[in-house]
């Protein structure tokens, strides 16, 4: 009765069967002896027909825990004879991906994986960091080669730091699905040539790339131009407001030193004004009555202007507007305003592209903050192998289910690696 239970528990089917049960009350484990039927007969991928045993190994996989207590399967495994005189292994249909775990096992190491740091998933499942990393480093691996990118046409490329100092890595993900395709390290134009051989090698010619989106990183841009003929650059609104919402501050630190009334005033100047609270929209306001003489509220109404401009869709009134903001800018005296001017000037063709394409690297911002987020609760990660794993299970959407059939289907990005946003 007890052998049928277990049976039917696991999902065990002809020719294995629960041969006996073995509980350890000390050790707090559950042994599980699975053996197979005298005279069974085995396939071995590759080979026709069923093939005879020809000698046996035992081999234990660890399996989700009984109630509180560790359960291990110990399997009579068979070896056969194939026709060329050759030995081959026959692993159970629970056998997981990496020697030693069950399938279901696996799947419970990856969902964990996908919500806390390795070294959490490792106390919780009672395996070390360096197996649960192992694992789901294997099924991102596999996972990756198998994915099909035949349906991408539009890019969002973006770096993140991955240490102190310079040390970058780049992402670059399919701006509709939203989901991470590919990891490099360095942020140079080798990452693009990089990117589009791995697009080419997975069924996504580089000529099949109609738009990206990036920062204004020279890189980026000659690289996007060399190897990805066809793309159409986009430099989202974002990237430009935030260049100008930057000068806005410099032009305040610079004023402040003769104008002790605009301390305190940083996050009322870069704030959205309908987040403003009344007090600080009142400050605002009366930055703003003065902007005769103060460069500071120029330096703002310079900002807002240029989110006005970049708001609207008519992509000969977006170029008109930008040429006539930055001829004002250049005629002024808000220096630091002069440099976004300077750069909307030679960056014109991918800036007055938003108005059309409206793509924009948001999204992949918000997954640079969770992989940084998991990279600190971690404490750093040392290996390139690492961060790419950490990524794709944070944002890569990946189909484990083709790989493992108890793993989940790709999923919207969720909290993962202790992140805190959702998408």
């Amino acid at each position: 009765m007890t052998a049928k239970l277990f049976e039917s528990a696991l999902g065990i089917t002809d020719p294995w069967s629960v041969a006996s049960v073995e509980f350890d009350e000390g050790a707090k484990t559950l042994t599980i002896l699975i053996d197979f039927k005298v005279g069974s007969r085995f396939a071995v991928s590759g080979h026709d027909g069923l093939h005879g045993v020809h000698d046996t190994v035992a081999k234990t996989y660890r399996h989700l825990n009984f109630f509180q207590h560790e359960c291990h399967l110990q399997v009579r495994t068979p070896r056969v004879k194939l026709p060329n005189g050759s030995v081959r292994l026959v692993e159970p249909d629970f056998a997981g991906r990496l020697n030693g775990f069950t399938l279901l096992f696996e799947a419970f190491i990856l969902m964990l994986s996908g919500q806390m740091p390795f070294a959490a998933v490792s106390r919780l499942v009672g395996e070390s960091p360096h197996k649960v990393q192992a694992v789901c480093e294997k099924y991102v691996e596999m996972a990756c080669g198998l994915a099909d990118h035949s349906d991408v046409t539009a890019l969002a490329i973006d770096e993140t730091s991955r240490a102190r100092g310079h040390s970058y890595v780049t992402l670059a993900a399919d701006a509709v699905a939203r989901r991470v395709l590919f990891v490099t390290e360095g942020r140079d134009a080798q990452t693009i040539k990089e990117l589009a051989s791995y697009l080419e090698d997975h069924g996504c010619p580089p000529e099949n790339i109609i738009q990206t989106s990036i920062d204004m990183s020279p890189a980026f841009i000659s690289g996007v131009t060399q190897h990805l003929p066809n793309a159409r650059i986009t430099f989202d609104k974002f990237h430009i407001i935030g260049h100008a919402s930057t000068a806005v501050d410099k032009m305040r630190r610079i004023e402040q030193k003769t104008d002790k009334s605009l301390k305190g005033m940083r996050w009322t100047l870069l704030k959205d004004t309908a987040k403003l609270k009344p007090e600080a929209a009142a400050d605002l306001a009366a930055l703003i009555a003065k902007m005769t003489v103060k460069r500071t509220a120029r330096a703002w109404s310079y900002k807002e202007q240029l989110r006005e401009i970049l708001d609207r869709k008519q992509i000969n009134v977006v170029r008109t507007m930008l040429d006539h903001w930055c001829t004002c800018v250049m005629r002024s005296k808000v220096e630091p305003m002069k440099d976004v001017a300077k750069m909307i000037r030679s960056h014109i063709e991918g800036i007055v592209a938003w108005a059309q394409t409206r793509q924009t690297n948001g999204f992949l911002e918000a997954i640079n903050g969770l992989f940084q987020a998991s990279k600190r609760r971690a404490r750093g990660f040392t290996r390139i192998t690492t961060i790419k794993t950490v990524i794709f299970l944070i944002a890569g959407k990946l189909d484990f289910h083709a790989i493992n059939p108890h793993a989940g289907q790709p999923t919207e990005i969720h909290q993962s690696q202790s992140g805190s946003l959702e998408i």
